[in-house]
């Protein structure tokens, strides 16, 4: 994918989509963006179409009218319980579909849909251990909302579609670990109001992910990788997108007994910067490596923690 593509982004207007959409105008492509809202600062250069992509004909006719060769579909209501759980489930779910059905009537053939590490289940209020650590695509999901039901829903919603149009398009999910904006490294809130330095050193802020996080620059180049392979990996793939380190400043195999009952053993090997989440699959198929880290890029460094 050396030449300059139209490519689609639904949710450009949201924290990761402003990444993405200023990433791929960057490397050359032309950019349309639709979203519910158009955004309060648009990308110079990048078109934006507001369409509600509940609304089924809508969505058809936009995606016939901009006839992306590739889509990138980040829309949905981002955050779990932030809409009552039948809400999130029907419009999470039905945005992939209608998304996925408009890009293939449209005569686009690369279509990436982005899912969550919620997926795992982590988390859960009855207990949840994965089998092992660190989690790859292979653990088995157990979603306990509505959150991360509907995003194992968008994972199934690209196997679908590739099990029905077969090598003729290409599908691919990926699930991206808290997202941290350029901005919020020079302190700007995160995603759940604090700061990223505050998430560092209040353990309590970050355990509720696993301390997973990625920087939205990363996702980006994850993406310009992933576009480009995609003829060559296996159709319906899925993978981890995150940072090669945890963010925390104390290893996980000490914290994530405090907060994962009946962890210790699992978390044991996780020593060092390890993160819970692996990307070696993103690293192996793809040849996509992390550039950014919290210890690169974090302005105001956290104060050493003592051990409590």
């Amino acid at each position: 994918m050396g030449h300059t593509e139209h490519i689609l982004v639904t949710g450009g207007s949201g924290r990761l989509g402003r990444s993405v959409v200023a990433g791929l105008l960057a490397a050359g492509h032309s950019v349309t963006s639709v979203d519910q809202h158009l955004p309060e600062a648009p990308e110079p250069g990048a078109k934006y179409l507001a369409v509600d992509l509940m609304d089924t004909e809508k969505t058809f006719e936009a995606f016939a009218s901009v006839r992306p060769e590739a889509v990138i579909s980040l829309a949905a209501i981002a955050v779990p319980f932030s809409a009552p759980e039948p809400v999130i489930l029907k419009t999470n779910a039905t945005i992939a579909h209608n998304v996925t059905a408009a890009a293939l009537a449209a005569g686009c053939r690369r279509i990436v849909l982005a899912s969550s590490p919620t997926v795992i289940g982590y988390g859960a209020p009855a207990g949840w251990l994965p089998d092992s650590f660190p989690i790859t695509e292979d653990t088995i999901p157990r979603p306990w909302n509505a959150y991360g039901l509907s995003k194992l829903v968008a994972e199934q919603v690209a196997a679908m579609f590739a099990a029905e149009y077969g090598e003729t398009a290409r599908f691919a999910s990926f699930r991206p670990c808290y997202v941290i904006a350029p901005e919020e490294w020079q302190g700007a809130p995160t995603q759940q109001g604090h700061t990223v330095t505050e998430r560092l050193e209040d353990p309590q802020l970050a355990a509720p992910s696993l301390f997973n996080y990625v920087d939205a620059r990363d996702v980006t180049d994850f993406l310009l990788l992933l576009l480009a392979k995609m003829d060559s990996i296996q159709n319906g793939s899925t993978f981890f997108v995150g940072a090669e380190d945890a963010l925390a400043t104390r290893p996980l195999s000490e914290l994530l007994p405090h907060y994962v009952p009946g962890s210790e053993a699992l978390a044991a090997g996780l020593t060092g910067t390890a993160p819970a989440f692996s990307i070696e699959r993103a690293r192996t198929v793809l040849g996509w490596e992390p550039k950014r880290s919290w210890r690169t890029e974090l302005v105001d460094q956290p104060k050493p923690v003592l051990s409590h």
